[in-house]
């Protein structure tokens, strides 16, 4: 939509106030709220100021003073507010100069289509994420100087099979047995049909919802692929709304990578692939249907996986995840079908339009702009240097003996280990002034300080189990 465009469509469904929303460096939305007389069409270009020192990750507390910009191609009607409210999402600019802002993330993902087209490889890269989550009742946590804690709960938990409700009426889905019950053990359909409904209202195309592998209230809901910066728009309106129908039941969500002992955690499997000229250049006769272009691009992802992790597996919970056992990816290889590879070719269609690459070890913790910036620039990487990604691994690579799985390299086991692989290689997120050096160390020293270092320096309560009587 043009400016005069949005205005229309806002008088039309009686806004009267407009919310303008924009995303922090770590990965959640932030937002203000004008009254919609305060939006002309100036505003698309000189903006709304407000205070940048106190976003996360941003700017020092002298050079606090930024512009949000809205963007009128995403102007939408939000779901959720009592009064009409015409929504926005922003680009960040500087007041003095007009220039970008490099630590806002939505301005990283644009440079990074920009420079994808700049290569020559591609026009577009199409990403689709299927990010998992839990829909729980209850959850309590605190941590002092004293004590810590955490619980929470679920209907529809495995361990509530015995309690006393009268009647209790079982129809649990035990631990690793949740993939695709029918109600009543799901019960949660209704709720996750109501998201899409949700969804579907601010333009987004869903292609299926269910149940995830986990008890407790595991699902997932798979959205279309598009292009790398509407990808990333797409997945925060996904959060925002899956979080404010939960709540209109009395439920919460999390998209924490592993918030249960003993069952599977959330992932984010996302799907990839490049055109040129109306043309998937990840199609092709090699193997799984891959073209040459394809398995140069799995080759930079499987090199600078580790690197990947920093930005793709951001807290210290993901690595909680990212251990063997659970079908997560922590072995690097790819594969056709093979669920346990960090990279696989789905098989469903032998469609030239629907060959495409997954990259398994991401999980919803992360910041979409920055972790799909990221994989593209590692595909770039590997298509620009013909980077081997060596012979496929079709077995199961849990099943592999100890000899075997020797040569096959692994994913970080911990953030700490995942932010010094990102400082050991980091070039290839430099090219085109995608990502910047300032935007990276930034990176790396909130992530040490705010979050290493602060879980590093805490007890854990298992700890007191184990060690309170030597």
């Amino acid at each position: 939509m043009t400016p005069k465009e949005v205005l229309e469509f806002a008088e039309k469904n009686g806004a009267q106030m407009v919310d303008l929303k924009f995303m922090d460096l770590p990965g959640l939305w932030q937002h203000f709220t004008v009254p919609f007389h305060e939006l002309e069409e100036s505003s698309f270009e000189e903006g709304f100021g407000f205070d940048a020192s106190s976003i996360r990750g941003w700017q020092p507390i002298h050079a606090s003073d930024m512009l949000v910009i809205p963007d009128p191609d995403t102007a939408v009607m939000d779901p959720f507010t009592a009064v009409p409210t015409l929504s926005l999402i922003c680009n960040i600019v500087d007041p003095i100069t007009k220039e970008r802002y490099s630590r806002d993330p939505r301005n990283i993902a644009q440079k990074a289509e920009v420079y994808l087209r700049y290569t020559g490889i591609g026009d577009e890269a199409y990403f689709g994420p299927e990010a998992e989550f839990f829909i729980f009742d209850d959850i309590r946590f605190d941590q002092n100087s004293h004590s810590g804690y955490y619980f929470l709960d679920s209907e529809e938990g495995i361990w509530n099979s015995g309690r006393e409700e009268c009647p209790n009426l079982g129809y649990r889905p035990r631990h690793k047995e949740g993939y695709f019950p029918v109600p009543p053990t799901d019960s949660l359909m209704d709720l996750r049909t109501e998201v899409v409904l949700e969804m579907e209202k601010v333009g987004i195309v869903v292609e299926c919802q269910h149940h995830e592998v986990a008890t407790a209230g595991q699902g997932e809901i798979d959205m279309r692929f598009a292009s790398l910066v509407k990808a990333a728009d797409q997945l925060m309106w996904f959060k925002y709304i899956l979080k404010n129908v939960a709540r209109r039941h009395g439920k919460t969500v999390t998209f924490m990578p592993k918030p249960i002992f003993g069952d599977n955690g959330s992932g984010m499997h996302t799907h990839i692939s490049i055109w040129k000229d109306g043309r998937n250049v990840f199609a092709g006769d090699r193997y799984a249907g891959l073209s040459e272009t394809a398995l140069y691009a799995i080759g930079g992802i499987l090199k600078h996986c580790p690197a990947l992790c920093a930005l793709c597996n951001p807290t210290t919970n993901s690595y909680k995840r990212l251990v063997p056992g659970y079908e997560a990816p922590v072995n690097l290889a790819y594969s056709s079908r093979n669920r346990s590879a960090a990279v696989r070719i789905p098989m469903y269609s032998p469609s030239p339009k629907s060959k495409r690459i997954e990259f398994r070890t991401p999980d919803p913790s992360c910041n979409g702009y920055l972790a799909f910036s990221a994989m593209l620039m590692a595909i770039l990487d590997g298509i620009e240097n013909r980077i081997d990604p060596g012979e496929p691994l079709d077995k199961d690579i849990y099943g592999l003996s100890p000899e075997e799985l020797a040569h096959v390299p692994s994913a970080p086991g911990s953030l700490e280990e995942a932010l010094k692989a990102l400082e050991q290689d980091h070039e290839f997120l430099l090219k085109g002034d995608v990502f910047t050096q300032d935007v990276l160390e930034m990176w790396i020293n909130y992530k040490r300080k705010n979050e290493v270092d602060a879980v590093r320096m805490r007890p854990h309560p298992y700890e007191f189990f184990l060690y309170f009587d030597i």
